[in-house]
């Protein structure tokens, strides 16, 4: 079986290394640039599996090259995880809007990110089938096609917040803590980081627009889903 291609994207010499052993250990094979603007020549010309991209980078920032490849027809299907500082909230929610797939906060453990990766080249290449669609007022989630739907418009999400959102209807009405959610979305990690629930569901909340009220959060505890909504299968 062909190795899967990942390209990282960071120039602290230290991190890049520890990803680049772990990369080898776990059976991908990376490629490491340290700067955005050779960054983003080698994915147009390489059209990797998956890239991994820090934020902070000379020449040209991570985010501007995730806008970059989410604009080109060819690269905007290749998933994106972001490396960033646990301050950089802001940017981490530009980032998951502007169509990347998931993050992670530095320090990290390099065990934890090979199941980031894991998990999101496993979502990004489950095959299509017919759409199991679940609908709560104006908004439908076509569960198959990974689509999220405000009446006949897409709205772009994470495959993270699309696991949010489907775990929550799925329990609709019972409270499900930031673990759970988190559990179910990278459901190989043996770390977790509560946070990272709060950040989604945020982007969400911006996305949905401020008319968006299905999601109610339960201080201190985690989030829970209105009952008031149905499940409709496709035909």
């Amino acid at each position: 079986m062909q190795k899967k291609r990942i390209i990282l994207i960071e120039d602290e010499e230290d991190i890049a290394a520890l990803i680049k052993l772990q990369a080898e250990l776990s059976g991908y094979k990376l490629h490491v640039e340290v700067d955005g603007l050779n960054g983003y020549r080698t994915i147009e010309r390489e059209k990797p599996d998956l890239v991994i991209l820090d934020i902070m980078l000379p020449g040209q920032n991570g985010l501007d090259v995730c806008r970059k490849m989410k604009n080109n027809a060819e690269l905007k299907s290749i998933p994106i995880i972001l490396l960033t500082a646990k301050a950089d909230e802001l940017d981490i929610l530009l980032g998951l809007e502007l169509g990347a797939d998931d993050y992670i906060a530095k320090p990290f453990s390099s065990k934890v990110l090979f199941s980031r990766i894991k998990a999101v080249l496993r979502r990004s290449k489950e095959p299509e089938k017919i759409p199991q669609v679940l609908i709560f007022g104006e908004f439908s989630l076509e569960v198959d096609r990974y689509l999220l739907r405000k009446d006949d418009k897409i709205i772009p999400i994470t495959l993270s917040e699309f696991g949010i959102l489907k775990r929550l209807f799925a329990n609709r009405g019972k409270v499900l803590t930031r673990s759970q959610l988190l559990d179910d979305i990278h459901n190989d990690d043996t770390f977790v980081v509560d946070r990272n629930i709060d950040v989604h569901i945020a982007s969400l909340r911006k996305k949905l627009g401020p008319n968006f009220d299905w999601i109610d959060t339960v201080r201190g505890v985690g989030y829970r889903f209105k009952e008031e909504s149905m499940v409709r299968k496709g035909d």
